[in-house]
């Protein structure tokens, strides 16, 4: 039986879960802290600074050399890789780690933009944060290519879609699109708009920072190209987990240095990693996986040998579980908060009434 099994095997209580973060020990003005900027981040439990510790303290080397520690951070990459090849439902040599979503971004539109130029088009939507505009603004000016911007409609916080079909077009090489709004919470239908640029022979990049934490992403499922996340938002350090299908993260012609590996997926990383970073992005997707037992929903029963599965399906069952909880506390927070000063909020789409959404307040001074 798998770590993850074992520790996920009882029920976990909301008060266990919590004692896991010595940040919500915090207290301000003799008050006990609530962190709210989930936009910005979330905190770390004990087991992520441990992971970071662990490697710093005992294994701490650069890769690919003839001792000790270099072959364990070899294996504690390899490790990670497998575990979020798990969290995306991809294979480990298709799990490109790097500093930040901004970066892997940054990263890949310099290489998609080396064979691109005036004629070629891209499009993006209005929901977008900023990680997924400016890198491709960039290419408006280094390479002439034409970037089109989808329009959200302002009552809803939705995607138009008529828009956003209008503008995908024959001459469109690349769609970036968002799966979720960390400014109004909305989720889109990023397997919609995959179908919709491979249709055109486009290629598509998901944005998946702010989806990831809320909703198990597959990128099997979804047939994406690529797909970015950072382990900050659910729990872990500040690093970007970045997919892409293993033909193209061969294919595409990143930037590199002479001595980088030429395989995938080191060909598509810069440079030295933030090894204790990984280590820490892996245990926080384990101990996601351990919230399975503390959810509500049952975890499933696999075969002790099929690792893979065990994690993918806790995963499956500490998603659900956990959305399943906090759907009602956030309906009574909207309602607690509305009545405090007559707040001016925006829109419907803060509301219960959006179920499919990821939980988001705004309230104007």
């Amino acid at each position: 039986m798998s770590t993850v099994v074992q520790s996920a095997s009882a029920a976990i209580s909301t008060e266990e879960i919590r004692s896991q973060f010595p940040a919500l020990e915090r207290q301000h003005n003799d008050h006990p802290v609530a962190y709210f900027d989930g936009a910005g981040g979330t905190q770390t439990p004990r087991v992520v600074v441990d992971a970071v510790a662990d490697y710093l303290l005992n294994h701490n080397a650069n890769t690919h050399w003839e001792y000790p520690t270099s072959h364990e951070t070899d294996a504690i990459i390899e490790s990670a890789r497998h575990v979020f090849a798990d969290f995306l439902n991809a294979s480990a040599n298709e799990i490109v780690f790097g500093p930040n979503t901004t970066t892997m971004i940054y990263h890949l539109s310099r290489a998609l933009g080396r064979t691109l130029g005036p004629g070629d088009e891209i499009v993006i939507t209005e929901l977008e944060h900023h990680a997924n505009v400016a890198p491709w603004q960039a290419l408006e000016i280094e390479r002439g290519v034409r970037l089109n911007i989808a329009q959200m409609d302002p009552e809803t916080g939705q995607l138009d879609w008529n828009d956003f079909e209008r503008l995908v077009t024959k001459k469109t090489k690349v769609v970036a699109f968002g799966a979720g709004c960390n400014a109004l919470g909305t989720v889109n239908d990023y397997r919609r708009a995959v179908e919709l640029a491979h249709s055109v022979g486009a290629l598509a990049l998901v944005d998946a920072v702010h989806y990831a934490p809320y909703f198990l992403c597959d990128v099997k499922q979804a047939n994406c190209d690529f797909l970015t996340c950072s382990a900050y938002k659910f729990y872990g350090p500040h690093v970007s987990v970045f997919y892409g299908k293993k033909d193209l993260l061969e294919s595409v012609d990143f930037p590199k240095l002479q001595p980088a590996p030429d395989t995938a997926p080191e060909r598509a990383e810069m440079g030295t990693q933030n090894h204790e970073g990984i280590a820490g992005a892996a245990a926080a997707v384990d101990f996601y996986a351990s919230l399975a037992g503390g959810t509500g929903v049952s975890p499933v029963v696999v075969h002790a040998q099929d690792a893979r599965a065990t994690r993918r399906e806790l995963l499956q069952s500490a998603f659900q579980g956990l959305r399943a909880h906090s759907s009602p506390e956030v309906k009574q927070l909207w309602e607690s908060l509305s009545g405090i000063n007559q707040p001016k909020s925006r829109g419907v789409w803060l509301s219960a009434a959006c179920s499919l959404r990821t939980a988001t307040f705004m309230q104007r001074r």
